[in-house]
């Protein structure tokens, strides 16, 4: 594929008191869902709580995935290997899938706020395939994000003012409900993700 050669090159009264009932029953359901939740893999996208931006320059939450399955990778564009790697194995994936592609929300979110600006990730996204959305925002609404899915990165200094990003890698994949479902490892044989996305999607 020309595109990969290309990249791989470049490389969240008693009215009163039936609402307050109804608010901590919300609450406690909530709190037990997150009780059982194992703090190692993501929480289902309806518990989390996050803003962002996305290449387009337009505002996503959670709730606007839910409906849909969705694939979600973390990463930055100055990431020399793994995330162009990544994005390209997306890209090849969505191509794979055909029509059923077509439903799935697939995002790349930076962990490098700080220069992926959305026009850098519009730029970056250009080379791979284009239902796949850059998301965005502050340091503090990418570290909300991050906190979610249970990924964690830092930056690394290099010489003189110049950084890198260590980050968890891997890529997310949830169901139209929002609960996880799974995720497709890095190292992990390319030939089990086709079947376990086809799974994801139902």
């Amino acid at each position: 594929m020309r595109r990969r050669s290309v990249i791989l090159l470049g490389l969240g009264g008693a009215a009163s008191a039936a609402a307050f009932t109804l608010g901590l029953g919300a609450w406690r359901s909530r709190e037990g869902v997150l009780a059982r939740q194992d703090p190692r893999l993501p929480l289902p996208l309806s518990l989390m709580d996050w803003r962002l931006t996305d290449h387009r320059g337009n505002a996503v939450s959670p709730d606007d995935w839910i409906g849909r399955p969705a694939m979600v990778f973390f990463g930055f564009t100055w990431c020399p290997d793994v995330c162009p790697t990544t994005l390209l194995d997306i890209s090849d994936w969505l191509e794979e899938l055909g029509s059923d592609a077509d439903d799935l929300t697939v995002a790349l979110i930076t962990v490098d706020p700080e220069r992926d600006r959305p026009e850098v990730l519009a730029d970056y996204l250009a080379n791979f395939d284009p239902r796949i959305t850059g998301l965005t925002g502050t340091s503090d609404q990418v570290g909300s994000a991050a906190e979610g899915f249970r990924v964690t990165y830092q930056k690394v200094p290099r010489e003189g003012e110049d950084y890198t990003m260590n980050h968890t890698a891997g890529v997310f994949l949830f169901h139209r409900d929002g609960r996880f479902g799974g995720i497709v490892d890095f190292h992990e044989d390319r030939r089990y993700t086709i079947p376990k996305i086809r799974r994801m999607l139902g």
